[in-house]
């Protein structure tokens, strides 16, 4: 399940866990000589995280591996940074990363590849940190060499203006929503994608990327009033085929309620150390509640069933479940589908698992 204290980093691995986005990430913001270097097609995403875990609430990070056109195979290293100014030591927490990968390839009896990194920066204030790992130390000249050196690439997404952020649509609109997720202008900024947004839900498998992206905005930020951002997504669904302001309306809520999950679990962590085990519990079950609420307003709309349908299959399930199945509703194809996976985590829960 997702770690709700983080939507930059469910909003990051939305994004960037699509190969196709990856693939056009890489292909447009890469120097030019190592992109013609890639096959592109071989592009492969491993699930492997290395990031501290004391470090997860600030960085969020995807590994890559890819074939050369010599038929080599190297990774490539993605770390986004979603505090608001630049981490100093950086270059040396990335060492430690590729360090791990080559640990682990070791592990597996595979061949030292090279690692790429790099560095996706969404942050307020601007990065003047170095991009050469060797400009940590201070040495004489006679012992420079003895310093290991690398550098990494960096993205960051103050420098570059509108007009220069590339890709097609789902990466455009996901690097400029990053751009001023945190800024006071993000309100006017957002309603200037109003386009872009209504060519997104258009698409195919837009509408539900177009949902990702609207959860983000209401969990990921406050520096829009509710009531403009409902009018913003109701000019979304003004044109098309698509204009469903009460689906839109529950997009905006179910935001907002993982908005409010964010702060909840941050008053649990505090609650548990001050030992308040009490208060945890009274705080989860706030939180299934109002995850059944939204759930069963949204099942009610989209399959037409009553909005009391599923109580009595899930009236034993707790919050992750609930979670779960909410990720569900928007993906499945037809009511069958949800109600097996409602039965299976309905058995999950009878067996003491939890449900894939």
């Amino acid at each position: 399940m997702t770690d709700l204290r983080n939507p930059h980093d469910r909003f990051f691995k939305a994004l960037f866990s699509q190969q196709a986005a990856a693939r056009d990430f890489l292909r447009h913001y890469l120097p030019t000589e190592v992109v013609s270097l890639l096959d592109l097609t071989t592009l492969q995403i491993h699930k492997d995280s290395f990031i501290d875990p004391e470090l997860q609430e600030h960085f969020s990070d995807l590994l890559y591996q890819i074939s050369l056109h010599t038929g080599r195979d190297m990774y490539i290293y993605l770390l986004f940074e979603h505090k608001s100014y630049p981490e100093p030591e950086i270059a040396f927490q990335l060492l430690r990363y590729q360090v791990r990968i080559w640990e682990q390839d070791r592990k597996q009896g595979r061949p030292f590849r090279p690692v790429l990194p790099l560095v996706l920066y969404h942050g307020r204030q601007a990065w003047t940190v170095p991009l050469d790992f060797a400009t940590l130390f201070e040495v004489p000249d006679a012992l420079s060499r003895y310093v290991p050196t690398f550098e990494y690439q960096l993205y960051d997404l103050s420098r570059y203006s509108d007009e220069e952020i590339r890709g097609e649509i789902i990466l455009r609109v996901s690097l400029l929503l990053l751009k001023y997720i945190l800024r006071d202008e993000f309100g006017q900024q957002f309603r200037g994608m109003v386009g872009l947004l209504q060519t997104l839900g258009q698409q195919e498998t837009g509408l539900e990327y177009l949902h990702t992206i609207l959860r983000y905005v209401a969990g990921g930020t406050e520096k829009i009033e509710r009531q403009e951002f409902i009018e913003v997504v109701q000019a979304i669904f003004e044109t098309g085929e698509n204009s469903m302001p009460t689906l839109a309306e529950q997009w905006i809520e179910e935001g907002r309620q993982e908005g409010e999950a964010i702060g909840l679990e941050k008053g649990l962590e505090k609650g548990r150390e001050e030992g308040l085990e009490e208060g945890r519990e009274q705080g989860l079950e706030q939180g299934r509640a109002a995850t059944m609420k939204l759930l069963r307003r949204f099942l009610a709309e989209r399959f037409s069933v009553p909005i009391d349908h599923f109580d009595a299959a899930w009236a034993e399930l707790d919050l992750a479940a609930l979670d779960r199945l909410s990720e569900a509703a928007f993906t499945v194809g037809s009511l069958a589908e949800f109600e097996a996976k409602v039965q299976a985590e309905v058995a999950c829960k009878d067996d003491g698992q939890t449900a894939a």
